[in-house]
């Protein structure tokens, strides 16, 4: 039920009872909805018999830990996983040891789910939602239905940590600009996975132009140390502690990592499979190759130089919501490896896609919509499994073109939406003010238009 909805007045006997509990209760019909989907959810795994192998792979990497042995030469479960993640990660998974497998497997069930939550209300925060509808009645009923994309299903599938990164993420894209600290939680995010850092480029560019802006006005260097140029230094410092705590504690393993490992990128697995949805694992699939080579690097490079100026620009400009999934979105793109699951990012850009159909009536709101419905079923129909992709058989380097369409899907979707933010800040280019820069603030994503 929309907020709109909610508002309605109702009509002498034309009103099911179950309506007016919804008007009167919107936040506790919403949270026993989400409960109920929560439930379902958790129910089909667990009759599907999920194994939740990423999980069980960080649990002997805290094993590990806790033997003295090498993060980097372990292989876990029957599938002899690696380890691939940097070793600050491995000193965080060293409390699952303590708990059995089950147990184990329950609270990380439980915890993704609350971190869904977290995801969606921090994305809401960012585009400014919902005007009427009370937040949390939002939140859970978002959540409800968000925990059916095949990112928020596989990643709790397999035990992953990719929503524990989106929050850390989220939670200082959102955060005010009086926060001195504000930039710890993209440090934490790339101390676990390296991708993050990119958010912490983003914001010293930003920051850049920015202060290059000030000091042209002539408004003197303290002006010019702005908020975002503080919170990509807070987040490299962040970053930079992360690996100096694991050099301490894990010198061997992280002075391995720093200079073999972290170069290592076939190390995570095989580039063309299907599960892999960045640039490169699309290139592989049409190349029909294990190795794109130059074609990706150069796809790579302008890719990341052009998501950062669309970012950037969109910050600068006071969208705030746009800058933040356009970064998220080329992170994913650039990438080596971006397994499906790694596009849990696909929650705040549906949310942010609806929120511009929100702000619009008429012929405006139905594209709008129509756009959030197109990335909503992408997201939630599992197309890229549609296709032949089992584990060592390079199946996947033989597709035809609709296999390729199939697999390429959230690839195709994120250059969509740098696609659409281009197009937002070329329309917003000759507007006057636009150029002044609004603070990390509740403020939402800027102009309807």
């Amino acid at each position: 039920m929309t907020a709109l909805e909610l508002e309605q007045p109702t009509e002498a006997g034309g009103t099911h009872p179950g309506n007016g509990f919804v008007r009167r209760h919107p936040t506790l019909a919403a949270a026993l909805g989400c409960l109920a989907s929560f439930a379902v959810f958790w129910a089909a795994q667990r009759l599907l018999n999920v194994t939740m192998i990423d999980l069980m792979v960080y649990r002997a990497e805290g094993f590990t830990v806790r033997n003295g042995e090498s993060l980097y030469d372990m292989v876990a479960t029957s599938a002899h996983l690696p380890n691939t993640y940097p070793p600050f990660a491995a000193l965080l998974f060293t409390p699952l040891t303590l708990l059995g497998v089950p147990e184990m497997r329950a609270c990380a069930t439980a915890g993704n789910l609350l971190l869904l939550i977290g995801v969606v209300h921090l994305s809401l925060r960012l585009a400014g939602l919902p005007r009427r509808l009370p937040r949390p009645a939002a939140t859970f009923a978002v959540s409800a239905l968000l925990v059916w994309c095949e990112p928020v299903w596989t990643t709790l599938r397999y035990g992953q940590i990719n929503l524990l990164i989106s929050v850390l993420v989220l939670w200082d894209l959102t955060r005010r600009d009086h926060q001195r600290l504000a930039g710890i939680g993209i440090g934490i995010a790339a101390g676990l996975k390296l991708t993050p850092a990119l958010f912490a480029v983003f914001l010293a560019l930003a920051g850049a132009v920015r202060a290059g802006q000030l000091l042209r006005s002539g408004a003197g260097a303290r002006a010019a140390w702005n908020p975002w140029l503080r919170q990509a230094v807070v987040a490299t410092a962040t970053f930079l502690a992360t690996a100096l705590l694991s050099a301490l504690a894990l010198p061997r393993d992280s002075y391995r990592f720093w200079t073999e490992i972290v170069y290592a990128t076939d190390r995570v697995g095989e580039v063309e499979i299907t599960a892999n949805q960045s640039l490169r694992g699309a290139l592989a699939r049409l190349l029909h190759t294990h190795d794109p080579g130059a074609a990706w690097l150069v796809a790579a490079g302008l890719t990341a130089a052009l998501g950062l100026t669309l970012a950037v620009g969109a910050l600068l400009r006071g969208q705030r919501a746009w800058a933040a999934v356009a970064c998220a979105a080329t992170a994913l793109l650039v990438s080596p490896i971006s397994w499906s699951h790694h596009w849990v990012w696909c929650v705040p850009m549906l949310i942010l896609l609806g929120s511009e159909a929100l702000r619009r009536t008429g012929t405006a709101a139905r594209r709008w919509w129509a756009m959030t419905g197109a990335l909503g079923l992408l997201f939630c129909s599992f197309a890229l499994w549609w296709v032949p992709h089992r584990w060592h058989h390079h199946e996947e380097l033989h597709q035809n073109g609709v296999q390729m369409l199939l697999s390429g899907g959230y690839p195709l979707a994120g250059l969509a939406l740098l696609a659409l933010t281009g197009a937002r800040l070329w329309r917003l280019r000759g507007r006057a003010g636009q150029s002044d820069a609004r603070p990390f603030t509740e403020a939402g994503s800027g102009s309807s238009s």
